[in-house]
């Protein structure tokens, strides 16, 4: 039997035993999910996992494959916001071949407290450092499924100075003309994001594109500069 096994078992039998039945009504509540919570506020479940963590040693990326994996196929929210914990923080296994894993998590993510994560944090990371990924972006962009078309946009989010800008610029005029709130919304947080590093940049781009991006967009990305334009 593989030790990850265990390290899983653990952190589903610590969940249980710190869970609490009004917190997983409200939290699944609050994200409109018909996936049940344990009820573990993201305190309580980053102690179980460094609990976890002293229990066993993931030492070699099939491990760390296999851990992910079995988390984010468990029962309950919180078995995927492990399994995000755990991808984030072993960093020594954010390599090339990582990218098939995140993508696996991808196919079944179904919301922002999922996506986002998955995008920023991990897949984002690894475009960055693999630019061949980028035609995964290109591909994700025209998707019928809408959150990898988020994920399109968000794992640019992170990028800074090294931000692929012609490359963001075409997937936010190709989605631009979305009604969805969600895309809306990324578009808007990747812009104020990238104002961070580039305000001027993103004042001429909201201004030379005003008439196709949305109000909720523009609103979103002209935050930051706006407060320090006062």
């Amino acid at each position: 039997m593989s030790l990850m096994i265990p390290m899983v078992i653990f952190m589903q039998q610590r969940l249980v035993e710190v869970s609490d039945k009004d917190d997983a009504i409200a939290m699944q509540a609050y994200m409109k999910t018909q996936q049940p919570f344990y009820g573990v506020k993201s305190p309580a479940r980053k102690e179980v996992f460094k609990q976890a963590r002293a229990h066993t040693k993931v030492e070699d990326f099939a491990n760390y494959r296999r851990l992910v994996l079995w988390l984010w196929s468990g029962t309950h929210r919180e078995e995927l916001y492990l399994a995000m914990d755990v991808a984030e923080y072993y960093k020594k296994f954010h390599t090339k071949e990582a990218f098939e894993v995140y993508e696996e998590m991808l196919e079944t993510a179904d919301n922002w407290d999922t996506v986002d994560k998955l995008a920023s944090n991990l897949i984002g990371g690894l475009v960055k450092e693999h630019r061949e990924f980028e035609t995964k972006l290109v591909a994700w962009r025209t998707s019928k499924n809408m959150w990898l078309r988020r994920v399109s946009l968000l794992a640019h989010l992170k990028h800074k100075g090294d931000t692929n800008l012609p490359l963001l610029e075409e997937t936010i005029l190709m989605l631009a003309h979305e009604k969805e709130f969600f895309i809306q919304k990324a578009i808007g947080w990747v812009l104020r994001e990238y104002s961070k590093t580039d305000p001027v940049y993103v004042n001429t781009f909201i201004r030379e594109h005003h008439a196709v991006l949305a109000p909720l967009s523009q609103r979103e990305a002209l935050k930051i500069v706006a407060q320090t334009s006062c």
